[in-house]
């Protein structure tokens, strides 16, 4: 199918950045549809993994004030999996185990993808790899995070079975954990054989 870019502009750059554009594409009945105008925040690639613990069945999370959670009815501090945007010239595996050293000062061991997904295509360029991580969970815990990225991050464990209830009750929600917790759910039993 065609498409074609017929205006682009920066209406900002700061952490992110916003670009409009004014395009046209095909139609599923034929032809080429009317100009439309939409707003981008290009936001990159992104790299999320879910260490987990075979032997103790337990899974790491971070909890960390987010802005787009600022209206929520919980609050603007949520319980996510380890995150971060992978730099030019990182691969997405590198950056989820450099990612659970600063967030959670975890060092993850066998890691396995899950898979690669746009989070939110219809206003934003950001796809993310998303992995779960054989760890060690012996000691790990605390406040964690870089200090000159404004980081703030409690890591804490929780055992598989409460962050998987947790995920149906809707306290943990968020995509990317919510994503990880039911593969989880579905390849827990082949993990803890694998793992073991």
């Amino acid at each position: 199918m065609k498409w074609e870019i017929l205006d682009k502009v920066q209406c900002f750059k700061g952490f992110y950045e916003l670009v409009r554009y004014r395009v046209r594409h095909a139609l599923f009945a034929g032809g080429m549809g009317q100009p439309i105008t939409r707003e981008l925040m290009i936001r990159g690639q992104a790299a999320a993994v879910l260490p987990y613990d075979p032997v103790s069945d337990r899974v790491l999370l971070v909890e960390q004030f987010r802005i787009g959670a600022i209206d929520s009815p919980h609050g603007p501090w949520l319980v996510e999996i380890v995150a971060g945007l992978v730099e030019p010239g990182e691969q997405p595996e590198a950056v989820a185990r450099r990612e659970a050293l600063e967030e959670a000062g975890c060092t993850l061991r066998e890691i396995e993808p899950i898979c690669e997904y746009y989070s939110s295509p219809g206003g934003s360029t950001e796809r993310v790899s998303l992995f779960a991580a054989r760890m060690d969970s012996d000691g790990l815990g605390g406040i964690h995070g870089l200090a000159e990225e404004g980081e703030d991050i409690r890591a804490f464990l929780m055992s598989a079975d409460e962050a998987i209830d947790q995920m149906r009750r809707g306290l943990i929600d968020n995509a990317m954990s919510i994503i990880a917790l039911q593969w989880l759910a579905l390849n827990r039993e082949r993990l803890r054989a694998q793992w073991r």
